[in-house]
């Protein structure tokens, strides 16, 4: 099966505009997830966190945020996608500042969990709303920017992370890395009702039961990659996830609506460009994180410093991701990969600055790759199936990335293996995604 992207439209400038709010709110939750490493070390001085609760204000975030991905798709479905989006956006907006005005870490980690959920119920209806928004050609385009729009979040959270730290605004200091998104949540709320259309997905009954197997499953899957001494939770969700998947099979057998479609993940196309967006997660956060620790640790950088070498795979990105659909995915794959070997020669080096090539390139291949693979993921799953598909993908990408974080943690910090030997582990992702992406044509599609 070959999946061919539409050719992009000439969006006017209205069109854009309607788009903010939800630009915004994917730009907010994809931040937050890589932020609070630059947060943390302050955070966790001040508050007196212990090991345990420390491990919480990163991973309680992504823990929540992926077993609830799955039922805030079909939530959206069943009682429509902007009032769930609002609702999601209200919630996220209030536990960021709960995070930012957080007396103890036990109050921190709560609110990050809070965080976690309102993520989770945005980002499907993102992805469907824009699709209601922009039909037919222009969907390519709204796809590019929410692509776009990921990336640079993703890639922004230490430089933006250390601006906000050393500005240290009112002597707030690390909060100020969750207060940030209070005036943009609240300005992205203003005009949602006037400028984002209420859509609706097929009208199916919710599986509770499966809803709470399938997150009860992802948790067990995630605990041990944040915690290697967590394993036998990682034992215990083999038979939650093979409860969830019999029931499915139940459900499709008596002619019920399973959670989800099985004919979604059976799909060629879509399961590629699946895998595809998950290696490209997976490579982009064990990169951060190890570059986060060099520049700190091995160069001795505070997070100003370390967050303004950060800017050139900003800037790669950023040169990159407009010439997308002329250069796709093979060459960004290709590009991402040169870029971490250019990584791993200078990381061991004694000057920072030696970083500023490999991470350029890096960036430029992320900026290829991002936007076409997710719109391919998502034209490959249809009008009908786009709830499922945006949780599906949203899942695929944190699990890829904790997985990511925690093996390069593993090889850096248990191991004491060295940069070289942890940059081993994105450039491992990133060579992986080559194969799926070479028999791409140039307009980026996946075949």
């Amino acid at each position: 099966m070959t999946l061919t992207l539409p050719a992009p439209p000439r969006t006017t400038t209205a069109g854009r505009v309607r788009a903010l709010p939800l630009l915004a709110a994917v730009f907010m939750t994809t931040l937050d997830f890589f932020i609070v490493n630059v947060a943390l070390p302050s955070a966790r001085r001040e508050l007196a966190a212990g090991p345990t609760a420390t491990s919480l204000v990163a991973a309680g975030y992504g823990l929540a945020y992926a077993a609830s991905l799955v039922v805030a798709g079909r939530l959206g479905d069943r009682y429509g996608r902007r009032r769930v989006f609002t609702a999601g956006l209200v919630l996220f907006t209030l536990a960021s500042a709960a995070c930012g005005m957080a007396p103890t870490a036990g109050t921190l980690v709560a609110a990050r969990v809070a965080q976690g959920v309102a993520a989770a119920l945005l980002a499907p209806q993102v992805l469907a709303l824009l699709g209601a928004l922009y039909p037919g050609a222009d969907r390519a385009r709204a796809f590019a920017w929410y692509g776009t729009t990921v990336g640079l979040a993703g890639m922004s959270g230490q430089a933006l992370g250390g601006l906000l730290i050393a500005a240290d605004v009112g002597g707030l200091g690390w909060r100020t890395c969750f207060l940030v998104n209070v005036p943009v949540g609240l300005a992205a709320l203003a005009p949602l009702r006037r400028l984002v259309p209420e859509t609706f997905g097929p009208a199916r009954p919710l599986d509770l039961g499966g809803a709470l197997l399938l997150a009860a499953g992802l948790v067990l899957v995630i605990l041990p990659l944040t915690d290697p001494g967590r394993w036998p939770a990682l034992v215990a969700a083999v038979p939650v996830l093979g409860a969830f998947v019999a029931g499915q099979r139940r459900r499709v057998a008596a002619g019920r609506a399973p959670l989800l479609d099985p004919a979604l993940l059976r799909d060629g196309a879509f399961a590629r460009a699946l895998a595809a967006v998950a290696l490209l997660f997976a490579t982009s956060a064990g990169l951060t994180f190890v570059l986060a620790l060099v520049l700190q640790e091995h160069h001795g950088l505070g997070p100003l410093a370390a967050g303004t070498i950060f800017t050139a795979l900003n800037a790669g990105f950023c040169a990159a991701a407009p010439r997308a659909e002329r250069f796709g995915p093979p060459t960004g794959a290709f590009l991402l990969a040169a870029g971490l070997l250019a990584l791993a020669v200078a990381a061991p080096g004694p000057h920072p600055a030696r970083l500023l090539p490999g991470l350029l390139l890096a960036g430029a291949g992320m900026g290829l790759a991002m936007s076409p693979l997710i719109s391919a993921a998502l034209a490959a799953a249809g009008d009908e199936l786009a709830g499922q598909a945006a949780a599906i993908l949203g899942t695929a990408q944190e699990l890829a990335g904790v997985a990511a974080v925690a093996v390069t943690g593993l090889v850096l910090l248990g191991l004491q293996a060295g940069p070289l030997a942890a940059l081993a582990v994105p450039a491992a992702c990133a060579l992986a995604l080559i194969p799926l992406t070479r028999r791409a044509p140039r307009c980026a599609a996946l075949c």
